[in-house]
Parts: C-alpha cells; sequence; structure tokens
C-alpha cells in the first residue's frame, strides 16, 4: 500500500497538543483530540480494555515460543519471558497511545519470535538473540528516518507480501501442532514427520489441545469477540478438571500440570530485562549474522504498515490514499519495539492487528492504546495465574493465528503462474526447512527467473535484483565456501 509522505492534519492535530483550553474540553480530551474523532472517554475505556483481552493470548503464546534452549544449552526462565512480554507490551503500547495517539497495540510477534526461537537460539545464546532484535529495531527505524521503509514495501510485489505472511502463518501453525504433540518426529527410516509422538494421537493433553482449537474455530465462526481468549480460558478451565480427575503423569503436560502452587499473584520477574549481547558474531559468522538480521527485519516489517494503515483507515483516520495523521510515528514506535523488546528480553514487539476490536468498540485515539498498556502491566503481578495454562491449549492458538494469516490466499490469482509459482515456493518451503529466510529466498529468486523467462526482465526492480543476488549466495553459501576454502 503506498502512502504519501505528507501527513494530513485533521482539525485536532491543527489544534496542537491542547495548549488552547475551549470550554467543557477536559485536558484528556484535548491530549488525545477525542471529541474532535467524534469519540468519548467511555468509548476509548472500552475499545482499550477490548483490545488487550483480543491479545492478551500473547502472554502465554511468546514464552512457549521461547521455552526451548539457545546454542550453549540454556533455557528461560517461563516467569522472566512472561515478565518480560507483558513489560514491553506495556511500554510500546503506552509509547503509541501517548506520542502515537492512534489506537493501536503492540506486543512480541509471533513471526519474530518463531524466528529466534527456530533460527537464531540453535546458533546464539539468548542475550545474543535479544541483541538481533536490539539491531532490527534500530535498522527499521533507520528505515522509517530515512523513507527506505515506503520506498522497500512498494519495489516487493503484492503477491509476495501476501505469501510472506501466509508462510509465516503455516510456520507458526506447525510449530503449534508440533508443540501440542500432535506432530511428532518421524521414526530413522520412516517418514520425516508423523501424527503424534508413534504415529497415532494418545494422552489426554492432545485430546485437549484438539478440543480447544475446535472450540476457538467455533467460537470464531460464531463471530464471538475474544474467541482465542475465551477458547485458551475454557481449555485450561477443562485441563484442570481433567487433571484433577484423571490420574494423568505430570511429565506429559508440556509445560507442567494445569496447577496454581502458591500465590495468584507474585512480584514480576525482571532477571532478562537487559541481558542483551552484541558479541560472539565472529563465531557464528558475519554472513550468518546479516541474514538473521534482515530475516528478523522481514519478520516484523511487511504487516506492520498493512495493519496501522488498515485499522487507521476502521478507525476512519486515514484518507483514500492511506495518509493518517502520525502515520512516521507509528512506524517509528514500531520499529523502536523490536530494540524495547529485545532489551527487555521478550523478543520484538509490533502492532496487532487485533487492534481493530477496539476500534470496532469506538475506540479513535491513543488514550484506548494507553488502556490496554496499563492492562499489560497490571499482567506484571499474576505471572502464576498465567503459568497454569498448559502448552497444549497455548498451541491451539498458535494453530489458529497461522489459520487466520493464511486468509491473504484469497488475495492472490492463482491463475497466473508467476505469481502462483513464487507464492507456493514461499508458502511451503518456510514451514518444511523451518526457515522464514528460505521461504523469501525461493519466492524472490523464482519471482525473478519466471519473469526474466516471459521476457519481462525490465519489470524486475533494482531492489529485487539485489535481493535476488543476495538470496542466491543465501542457498549456495556452502559451496561458494568450499571453493573459497573457507568452509
Amino acid at each position: 500500500m503506498t502512502q504519501s509522505s505528507v501527513e494530513p492534519k485533521t482539525s485536532a492535530e491543527e489544534a496542537g497538543d491542547g495548549s488552547l483550553n475551549p470550554a467543557g474540553r477536559s485536558w484528556l480530551d484535548r491530549y488525545f483530540h477525542i471529541s474532535q474523532r467524534g469519540s468519548k472517554v467511555g468509548n476509548e475505556v472500552r475499545g482499550g480494555i477490548t483490545t488487550f483481552m483480543a491479545m492478551a493470548y500473547i502472554l502465554l503464546l511468546n514464552p512457549l515460543l521461547l521455552s526451548g534452549k539457545d546454542v550453549a544449552g540454556t533455557s528461560m526462565a517461563a516467569s522472566a519471558i512472561i515478565t518480560a512480554t507483558a513489560f514491553a507490551a506495556a511500554v510500546t503500547t503506552l509509547l503509541m497511545g501517548f506520542v502515537g495517539k492512534v489506537p493501536l497495540a503492540l506486543a512480541a510477534g509471533l513471526s519474530v519470535s518463531g524466528v529466534l526461537a527456530s533460527q537464531v537460539a540453535p546458533q546464539m545464546t539468548w542475550p545474543q538473540a535479544m541483541g538481533m532484535c536490539v539491531v532490527y529495531g534500530v535498522v527499521i527505524c533507520l528505515l522509517v528516518v530515512t523513507g527506505l521503509r515506503e520506498m522497500i514495501m512498494n519495489a516487493i510485489p503484492l503477491a509476495l507480501k501476501h505469501a510472506i505472511t501466509m508462510g509465516i502463518g503455516m510456520f507458526v501453525a506447525l510449530i503449534g501442532l508440533v508443540k501440542a504433540g500432535f506432530v511428532g518426529r518421524g521414526p530413522e527410516f520412516g517418514p520425516p514427520v508423523q501424527l503424534g509422538s508413534v504415529g497415532e494421537l494418545a494422552g489426554w493433553p492432545v485430546l485437549i489441545f484438539c478440543l480447544t482449537l475446535l472450540a476457538i474455530f467455533m467460537l470464531q465462526a460464531r463471530k464471538v469477540p475474544g474467541a482465542i481468549l475465551i477458547g485458551i480460558v475454557g481449555g485450561t478451565v477443562l485441563a484442570a478438571i481433567v487433571n484433577a480427575v484423571v490420574d494423568i503423569d505430570p511429565k506429559a503436560w508440556k509445560s507442567g500440570p494445569p496447577e496454581l502452587s502458591g500465590s495468584a499473584v507474585s512480584m514480576p520477574d525482571f532477571s532478562l530485562f537487559g541481558d542483551v549481547s552484541f558479541g560472539g558474531w565472529g563465531e557464528v559468522g558475519y554472513m550468518t549474522v546479516g541474514m538473521i538480521v534482515f530475516t528478523l527485519v522481514l519478520a516484523g516489517f511487511f504487516d506492520a504498515m498493512a495493519t496501522i494503515i488498515g485499522v487507521g483507515t476502521e478507525a476512519k483516520l486515514a484518507d483514500d490514499k492511506g495518509r493518517m495523521p502520525g502515520l512516521s510515528k507509528a512506524l517509528f514506535i514500531d520499529g523502536a519495539g523490536g530494540a524495547i523488546g529485545g532489551i527487555a528480553g521478550g523478543s520484538g514487539q509490533t502492532v496487532f492487528v487485533e487492534s481493530a476490536t477496539g476500534v470496532g468498540e469506538g475506540a479513535r485515539t491513543g488514550l484506548a492504546s494507553a488502556v490496554t498498556g496499563l492492562f499489560f502491566a497490571a499482567c506484571l503481578f499474576f505471572t502464576p495465574i498465567t503459568q497454569i495454562v498448559p502448552g497444549e491449549v497455548a498451541s491451539a492458538a498458535l494453530v489458529v493465528i497461522g489459520a487466520m494469516m493464511m486468509q491473504n490466499a484469497r488475495h492472490v490469482d492463482w491463475a497466473d503462474s508467476a505469481t502462483a509459482i513464487p507464492v507456493f515456493l514461499t508458502v511451503v518451503i518456510m514451514p518444511f526447512t523451518y526457515s522464514i529466510t528460505a521461504g523469501v529466498a525461493a519466492g524472490v529468486i523464482s519471482f525473478v527467473a519466471i519473469k526474466i523467462a516471459q521476457g519481462k526482465a525490465r519489470e524486475i526492480g533494482g531492489f529485487m535484483w539485489g535481493l535476488t543476488a543476495i538470496f542466491v549466495v543465501f542457498y549456495a553459501l556452502h559451496p561458494i565456501e568450499g571453493w573459497l576454502g573457507v568452509g
């Protein structure tokens, strides 16, 4: 979607930051431009709460994604990840509310967390992985300031943008299926993957995953607000009842049995805060580091602008050219979310499309985001309750998110092979290789190759040519290193 570099000003923005004091308008109204945007304080509060309820599942899913071991065999404490997730979401969403002044909420991006868990942690320590988040956040901020973010967005074909979103959706869904025990590794001389751990589904936890998944899909089909959160709560209650009635081995639960031990309230665990490292890149290889940063930028890059403009349009803040007040601030805060999340230890933050649920309840200003941010801050003290949720129940939400991201398929012209083939390769290679980079590379290279075969090389922009060269090196890195004698 193309945006002009000149942002329009509504009557609210022309009025400034509220230095004038029209009769009957509170400071809150003047600062957030509530009246000018046709809203009320009650609408903003209700919208902020609704947005929080719609995206609170991230407090459960992000720790699930980041629960694995890094290259040193070290895992991050679940309580610390929950604290980091809530803290980073609170800070970035409050910034969006008070600085961006738009009804957009941020939290840990599942695509970014997926990259960290599957591609970065196996090669780096967790502090180094969070350092990568800081770097990619700074890169995106620079792209916003220089105007390159919009240029890059425009240079990549729309079909590939949809393919990247769909591929990440498939990738996230596969992670959910594996973590739930629905999909397992096949035997040595059998298929690479199989149903369950032994070729069939076994155990109560997997059954509860299936029931939770179906329940969420049914709620979504009925268009029930907060379907994901309701499904997670219902699945957790069911798991707790089954665990109390049936004799289940505690080890059968991926993240421990659904039980509350001790108080429901606790002090936040900030042990991950500031645990960031920028060293050891030489051991990994600077080419690898570059591809990791590039992958993280891709994972947190494409959805944000479309989400910001889409929600802004629904809130009647964007004009017919996709311009909206405070767009550059919103994009900058979204980019800064990568660095903030890395410093907090909770993965890069990005704008959530669930912000649209708050807009649907009447939210039009940053006050709604401030309310959402305050609710995330309050969650810092309820970590024990969050930890009751079994990994199998949270995994169901990952599959649902993947299904939602696959809805972009409706925008693809499947009858056009020049479009369909690159999209197909992007979507399938991401989950099959457990690599977002590999999927994007396949899509870009095949897109350029097909354009050349069709005699349409002139339609390939300079940026796409550059990307193709980088990705060819990515795929051929091992033979190139061998040829140069550096492998």
